[in-house]
């Protein structure tokens, strides 16, 4: 093997420029480099905590099935914040009576090297019903919206993945590699979902992880783009839909197993007695995955892959960690009742208009102020409520910053409070979750 060196140069240009006026290679002071498989870095990495690191599952081999979240190449068409807005725009793609020319520019369409608008309108026209093709979709934390889900429409439409996601399923979102420093990807769906639904970074991004697969048992569409066939089912959400089965690799649920000593359901939860079911794993692994002390530990191979998971034979340990994780995922679906106490207010009358976002430091004796135009705020979000991020996005700033220009509706505010109750929540968790797990590595 050959041996690397290193060395690097910090500060300014002039600074730099003196210190290579002065040195060459001899005199520079060189670090080598171990070359460490599989990755031979050829920057310096602390693998100290590798080995440790190692021994703890991929989520990319617990969970087999995955793919990259929904690539559409037309978000501004093909995504809606609601269902009559979006229905207004492929009614109006999908009318006979308007023109090509009409609609690419009425709707800022283009053609493709893959998609030819005029094809694309005819084929969604010759459906039975597109509107069963309006799905709800996770188009980035906390902000749900609505996917026409038609693969004449989408550029990339995942379907091994998300054909799984119309139906009653439940999704970890994660990522491979990381631009940031610090490791926040991963959240949860119920729902269809977005490649950059976590994260804007191409290199970070999004992979779905699907818990149940289900059998397919609905007919097939062919589709042609680029002048090839290709194949979409069309799966629609309705009771006795076919057969569901874990996505869990069985070395990794015989592993599960064989710690906790109990015996696998594969369906819903198990009593954490005597059986563990499919959902128990998922929870314990999302609870993990918001450790601080995990991401911090194992911050530089958290850059590098998908998250590891440690194994405990710990069964206490396993069912408050599960516990936790229940609860991580109700907030983050915002499905948890401790949605319904507001913690935040939006006292001021006025437009409601979204035009510049801003925190505001509170006062001595008042809490933070988040406005969205001159006059209106909403009021009691902490400073570290209000920097919370999940992935590459500050979250409270980034769901108002998407509606610049918009309306702010009543549901619309009300959603924003239980948004603010779900992050303060999520900070509490993720220390509870650290008090309870004794030491590392988890054993």
């Amino acid at each position: 093997m050959a041996k690397v060196h290193y060395a690097d140069l910090w500060g300014l240009r002039e600074g730099k420029y003196e210190y290579l006026r002065e040195n060459d290679l001899i005199s520079t002071g060189w670090q080598g480099l171990a070359a460490v498989p599989p990755y031979f870095f050829l920057v310096p990495k602390e693998f100290d905590l590798y080995g440790e690191y190692s021994r703890g599952w991929s989520i990319a081999d617990a969970l087999p099935l995955s793919s990259t979240g929904i690539k559409t190449h037309r978000d501004h068409f093909v995504v809606g914040f609601d269902r009559a807005d979006l229905e207004e725009r492929i009614g109006a793609f999908a009318d006979a009576h308007l023109s090509d020319g009409e609609v690419r520019e009425s709707l800022s369409l283009r053609d493709t090297r893959d998609w030819s608008l005029s094809r694309s309108r005819q084929i969604l026209r010759d459906r039975d019903n597109w509107r069963q093709c309006i799905k709800p979709y996770l188009y980035r934390p906390f902000d749900h919206r609505v996917i026409c889900y038609a693969g004449e429409l989408i550029e990339f439409p995942r379907p091994a993945v998300m054909r799984n996601m119309v139906v009653s399923n439940i999704a970890l979102v994660s990522v491979r590699q990381l631009v940031a420093d610090t490791f926040r990807h991963v959240y949860v769906t119920r729902a269809l979902g977005d490649g950059n639904a976590i994260s804007p970074s191409s290199r970070e991004y999004n992979h779905y992880f699907p818990l149940y697969l289900y059998s397919e048992t609905k007919k097939q569409e062919p589709v042609k783009r680029g002048g090839i066939a290709v194949t979409l089912a069309l799966f629609e959400s309705q009771p006795g839909y076919g057969t569901r089965k874990p996505n869990l690799a069985t070395e990794f649920v015989s592993a599960v197993a064989n710690k906790l000593v109990l015996t696998f359901v594969p369906d819903a939860k198990g009593d954490l007695e005597g059986t563990f079911g499919p959902e128990d794993i998922f929870h314990y692994m999302y609870a993990v995955f918001h450790s601080p002390t995990y991401r911090e530990r194992y911050a530089e191979f958290l850059k590098i892959d998908f998250p590891r998971l440690p194994l405990t034979s710990d069964l206490g340990l396993f069912r408050a960690l599960a516990e936790k994780g229940e609860e991580l995922v109700a907030l983050h679906l915002m499905e948890s009742p401790a949605l319904d106490h507001p913690i935040v207010k939006f006292p001021v009358k006025g437009s409601s208009e979204v035009e510049k976002v801003r925190y505001a430091e509170p006062a001595e004796g008042r809490p933070g102020l988040v406005y969205i135009n001159k006059a209106q705020y909403f009021e009691g979000v902490e400073r570290e409520v209000w920097e919370f991020h999940i992935g590459g996005y500050q979250v409270l700033e980034k769901w108002l910053k998407d509606r610049k220009g918009r309306t702010l509706s009543y549901d619309d505010v009300s959603h924003y409070g239980r948004i603010v109750v779900a992050l303060k929540e999520t900070i509490r968790l993720m220390g509870e979750i650290d008090g309870l797990i004794p030491s590392w590595p988890i054993e």
